[in-house]
């Protein structure tokens, strides 16, 4: 039976009311008091969750970090999805669909800062690829706050066929690339749409950028020539949560 352990208070008590891991065993640091771990005890006995209580350098050895915020679990794999199975959970005839693509992202801490903005802007659903890119590991979960075990994730073996499959379903493709010819701002973001981040260095590949039907970019002044793909992909999602929100 696979299974991984998830640490940190915010992932650990959002997995536990997500409940879509199975929980097999909750890990508390020995003599620390803390209200937010009583909350997550309290959970965990009504769940008839087994606890054990560790000292600190047991509970660091099982993690593999310290900054586990004296709790960990042991639970099952993340529940990924395929794009089929993201795509059968929407109603794509409808206009108010939003995805986000994330394009070769390999640092885990922008993944889960990624899928955070994507959980707080209400979006339909994260599409990873399966290969080359950051996985949604314990540490993506911590990197998240928590949201990742909310968020509907799929992953794809080829980005470029899964831009085609949500075109086929009427989702239009935004990519977001400072060499775009539009931006943001002036760039529409109703109805049925994706956007696409690219990775830390290189930003969108060639053929993934070919299969956007437009390219919007951030503006921006100073020397330095571009933003953090996490902090990037937060803008874009906020002008995009901004524009669809109903008129008052």
């Amino acid at each position: 039976m696979k299974t991984e352990t998830i640490y940190g208070i915010h992932p650990v008590l959002e997995a536990l009311q997500a409940k879509r891991r199975t929980f097999h065993e909750l890990f508390i640091i020995k003599g620390k008091a803390n209200p937010r771990i009583e909350n997550i005890l309290e959970i965990a006995h009504l769940s008839e969750i087994p606890v054990q209580y560790l000292p600190r350098q047991k509970l660091q050895s099982l993690t593999g970090i310290d900054t586990h915020q004296g709790v960990a679990a042991r639970v099952s794999p993340y529940p990924l999805l395929d794009l089929s199975d993201l795509i059968s959970d929407h109603n794509l005839a409808g206009s108010s669909n939003f995805f986000l693509l994330i394009d070769n992202i390999v640092d885990p801490h922008n993944l889960g800062a990624l899928i955070r903005t994507a959980l707080c802007a209400t979006l339909s659903g994260v599409i990873i690829p399966k290969d080359r890119a950051a996985e949604p590991s314990p540490t993506v979960s911590k990197s998240s706050a928590g949201a990742l075990e909310h968020v509907r994730l799929a992953t794809v073996v080829n980005m470029v066929n899964a831009i085609k499959e949500l075109k086929n379903n009427n989702i239009w493709i935004i990519g977001l690339d400072k060499d775009g010819d539009r931006s943001i701002y002036e760039n529409d973001f109703t109805g049925n749409i994706a956007l696409v981040v690219g990775g830390e260095e290189s930003g969108i590949r060639p053929l993934v950028k070919k299969n956007c039907d437009f390219l919007s970019f951030i503006p921006q002044n100073g020397p330095v020539n571009s933003l953090n793909a996490s902090v990037a992909g937060a803008i874009a999602m906020y002008e995009a949560y901004r524009q669809r929100q109903p008129s008052k």
